[in-house]
């Protein structure tokens, strides 16, 4: 790390403190030739390869907007959102890759939606995996009904799938 004073190349670290949600690493530094004090931020950058083969940086609020749409009309704020999204990220750096698959942040996406909201899965899962038939939706509700996610029991939401 170059010093911002004299510019000499070598540097040594005084303290490092994780900040912004543990996505970057604040250190302090001291410069090795003349003694001055200053800091730097390194943060990790997750890239999204699209199926075009361009890469471009993951975005929170991508991912936002797109359940957004699958939770129209649900009773989903967008603290939930958040929260999803921040889920979303924490298991695509959890992988330890550097660049990750567009294909890979939509299954990622599956998990918490249906954990915040079963007919908002249903919506997304309909169109990410492109179901083309009742049979694709049946099958889909067949396997909620197969493995229930960690709502209450005797929630509406689950009393209306269980109408369907």
């Amino acid at each position: 790390m170059n010093c911002p004073f004299c510019r000499h190349d070598d540097s040594r670290v005084i303290d490092s403190r994780p900040t912004e949600e543990g996505t970057a690493i604040r250190r302090r530094r001291e410069c090795t030739q003349c003694g001055s004090r200053f800091s730097t931020q390194e943060t990790s950058i997750l890239a999204i390869i699209k199926r075009s083969g361009a890469t471009e940086p993951f975005s929170r609020d991508k991912v936002i907007n797109g359940v957004r749409k699958a939770c129209q009309g649900r009773p989903v704020n967008d603290d939930d959102l958040a929260l999803l999204a921040q889920r979303v990220e924490e298991t695509l750096r959890a992988t330890g890759q550097a660049e990750i698959e567009a294909q890979e942040v939509g299954l990622a996406i599956l998990a918490p939606l249906r954990e915040l909201d079963e007919v908002a899965y249903l919506r997304y899962a309909s169109v990410y995996r492109n179901f083309s038939s009742l049979d694709d939706f049946e099958g889909e509700i067949a396997l909620l009904r197969a493995a229930p996610s960690v709502q209450q029991d005797n929630s509406p939401l689950k009393n209306s799938l269980q109408n369907i």
